[in-house]
């Protein structure tokens, strides 16, 4: 919605800068919620302008925006709008430290907190580094090369931190992308966006996430290579041993304490 590479947002016409762009967000959240009360809403901002504006009906209940930014322009647009501030998978003290941040912007908003991340889940620590090493070979240093040289030109600051985590380097081994324990750098090596995988034993990837957890994460968006796969492995291994710990929520509700899990 937002955009983070000028390149890409110029082939489509928009020559707004960065913190422009999320000025420009703002106002376009502002009228999406004037327009959720059913009734004629008018705006008039520094890049938008309604008249009147309506939905056929007004949603019920209202959909929740989920909302994802690191820059110093995104927070506070995350923090008027947003009712889930997504992060992407940094170390849990990066995660907090931004999570501290969102919420002294908000005040007394009610806010929830979520993660995007990969998963290497196995029986053994041994067998899903042995996958994610698998994933590493098949990389070769021009892949690398190509995608850091692209992904370095992002004006996202997310993407940027992403980038900081591993420097681009092939050569640490597996294990040497490992950023924090069972957090595993290697993914955002070639993809943008979300760089990091939850790597180790079911009961390793399990206590990670309850790591997040500590720091305020409730709803987690996970997905894998292969994704159906990965998907089998962490819904065989990892789900049960979340619910023996009383932190997965229930299909029909969500406390604030417990665990949205979602495959993206």
């Amino acid at each position: 919605m937002t955009g983070g590479d000028a390149v890409e947002q110029q082939r489509f016409g928009d020559f707004h800068d960065h913190d422009a762009r999320y000025a420009r967000t703002d106002e376009f959240l502002s009228i999406v919620r004037g327009t959720w009360t059913g009734e004629p809403f008018d705006f008039d901002g520094d890049h938008l302008r309604v008249v009147g504006a309506t939905t056929l009906a007004a949603p019920d209940p209202l959909p929740s925006i989920y909302f994802g930014g690191s820059s110093d322009a995104a927070l506070p647009v995350a923090a008027r709008h947003a009712d889930v501030y997504l992060t992407w998978g940094e170390p849990p003290a990066q995660v907090a430290e931004k999570i501290a941040r969102v919420r002294a912007l908000a005040g007394d908003r009610p806010l929830r907190f979520g993660v995007r991340l990969h998963t290497i889940s196995r029986d053994t620590p041994d067998a899903a580094w042995a996958e994610a090493q698998r994933l590493l070979d098949a990389l070769s240093p021009e892949q690398v090369a190509a995608a850091q040289t692209q992904l370095a030109t992002s004006q996202s600051t997310g993407q940027q931190r992403m980038l900081a985590l591993h420097r681009g380097a092939l050569d640490k081994g597996v294990r040497g992308l490992e950023v924090h324990p069972n957090l595993w750098a290697g993914i955002g090596l070639v993809r943008g966006g979300a760089g990091t995988a939850l790597v180790g034993s079911h009961t390793e990837v399990a206590d990670l996430i309850e790591e997040y957890h500590g720091v305020g994460i409730t709803e987690f968006v996970l997905s894998g290579y292969p994704h159906l796969e990965e998907a089998y492995w962490f819904g065989e291994g990892v789900r049960p041993e979340l619910a023996r710990r009383g932190l997965l929520a229930p299909q029909e509700a969500t406390p604030a304490r417990e665990l949205r899990v979602a495959a993206s």
